[in-house]
């Protein structure tokens, strides 16, 4: 049957759907294929960022900064130190690394000059974008990178016994503070020396004028005499008034915060005046086996020194440190207390960075202050109040092959008092600040020409 002009028409509307749909498919595949194709492309193209971040950027070495005195009059004592920090970063990356990133070390020569220390921290922050510096032995030169560490808001880990009066959120103190170095050794002195007169000799600069002040007010303390304080240069070896003061003197025992090359020459001037260690023993609080290396056995043997740790302590873990120690330099070099404290720091920062999960300075900062180990010379952790460590004390007697027979051992680890209870802390600040300011701004006595260091000529200003 014929259709109808209205049939028609219903049949080409209905019809006309899926006309139209058949012209629109090609399009709308294309357009779906297009869309398809774009969320692949920025699927690869954040998982190519993913790759990058993972395999390049997050695989780029952690960098460290060592900053010690590797020239001039101070090198005698610090080279052992980095020595120690390149061990313990060498290990770090023989057992991988952290964080699956190798590390990688920068090392900058302090010359044994205060305004050196300062300009190499910058260069190791702005320049090298380190993340932690381990650095400085004298407090000098800690003193003159401390501004630069706090400008930056970055992290020093200081690994030198000091006189403690400083403490701040930018350092980690690890070597010890006075009570667990300086009034140990005074109080041994006076029971187990029997000590009533005392003599301080020290190199002229804030370690030894402070040092000397806590002890002072110890032996008052304890109702016994301080009969003078003698000072050479700073890396200066004309030590005779040193020498001469104590044969005028004739104390019972000399406390010695003499430093570097100048203790060479100190004890070598001391036994030439006929001054022997049975009849006026030191005690010193800078000579370690490092030293000794260098001076004759004969000049040395009998005196003493107050550290936390020495090559002869007999415990596995220093077994382990010093057969390291001897595999990577020499079966000649021996261990120290900076060497150890050193190695020890390194160890510190490592498992701070591993807990944190970044290298992040602020980050790691906060996580070494929860830091414990068991580190050569015993157990060693962070003081969360403090920023310093709590440490082992010892005390040793010099022997003829250039060890320490510990003669005194705390047992224990001793808590850090950074400000002895002998003065308040707002006095002790009030003591640094006055000599910084008596000495023109410096953290040493000027030298004047005829006190020129011998080793450099530098006048550590």
């Amino acid at each position: 049957m014929p259709q109808s002009a209205s049939s028609r028409r219903d049949a080409a509307a209905i019809s006309l759907p899926q006309a139209t749909g058949d012209r629109r498919l090609p399009w709308l595949q294309q357009w779906r294929t297009a869309l398809a194709a774009a969320v692949a492309l920025v699927g690869l193209a954040t998982a190519g960022w993913w790759v990058v971040d993972r395999v390049l950027l997050d695989r780029q070495p952690i960098v460290v900064g060592i900053l010690h005195s590797l020239t001039g009059p101070m090198a005698i004592s610090e080279v052992s130190m980095m020595n120690a920090e390149v061990l313990a970063l060498e290990e770090i990356n023989e057992s991988g690394g952290l964080l699956g990133r190798p590390v990688r070390w920068v090392i900058a020569d302090g010359a044994s000059d205060w305004p050196t220390f300062a300009r190499k921290a910058q260069e190791l922050i702005h320049d090298e974008k380190v993340d932690v510096i381990f650095g400085c032995w004298t407090s000098a030169s800690r003193k003159t990178v401390l501004p630069v560490i706090e400008a930056a808001d970055h992290l020093l880990v200081y690994p030198m016994a000091y006189e403690g009066l400083e403490q701040s959120p930018n350092v980690i103190y690890v070597g010890a503070a006075p009570n667990q170095q300086i009034i140990p050794a005074v109080q041994w002195a006076s029971s187990s020396l029997n000590a009533k007169r005392f003599l301080l000799v020290g190199s002229d600069y804030i370690w030894p004028r402070c040092v000397n002040a806590i002890a002072g007010d110890q032996i008052r303390g304890l109702g016994a005499e301080l009969v003078g304080e003698s000072y050479v240069a700073f890396g200066s070896d004309q030590v005779d008034p040193l020498v001469q003061e104590i044969v005028r003197t004739r104390p019972d025992v000399v406390l010695s915060s003499v430093v570097g090359d100048s203790a060479v020459a100190f004890f070598r001037r001391l036994r030439q005046a006929g001054i022997r260690s049975e009849d006026v023993p030191v005690i010193s609080f800078s000579i370690a086996e490092d030293e000794l290396q260098t001076m004759p056995r004969g000049d040395m043997v009998g005196d003493y020194a107050a550290w936390n740790y020495f090559q002869s302590l007999d415990s596995p873990a220093n077994q382990a440190f010093v057969k390291a120690f001897k595999a990577r330099y020499g079966s000649e070099r021996p261990t120290s207390a900076v060497a150890e404290s050193s190695y020890t720091s390194v160890r510190l920062w490592a498992q701070a960075v591993l807990e944190a999960g970044t290298a992040d300075v602020v980050q790691v900062r906060s996580s070494l202050r929860s830091q414990s180990m068991l580190a050569p010379e015993g157990v060693v952790s962070i003081d969360r109040q403090t920023n310093h460590a709590w440490l082992p004390v010892r005390i040793g007697r010099i022997q003829a092959d250039g060890q320490f027979e510990i003669v005194w051992d705390s047992q224990r680890a001793v808590r850090p008092v950074p400000f002895p209870l002998t003065r308040s802390r707002a006095d002790w600040e009030q003591f640094v600040r006055d000599l910084y300011q008596s000495w023109g701004r410096r953290w040493s006595r000027p030298v004047s020409a005829s006190q020129t260091p011998a080793a450099t000529g530098r006048t550590g200003e």
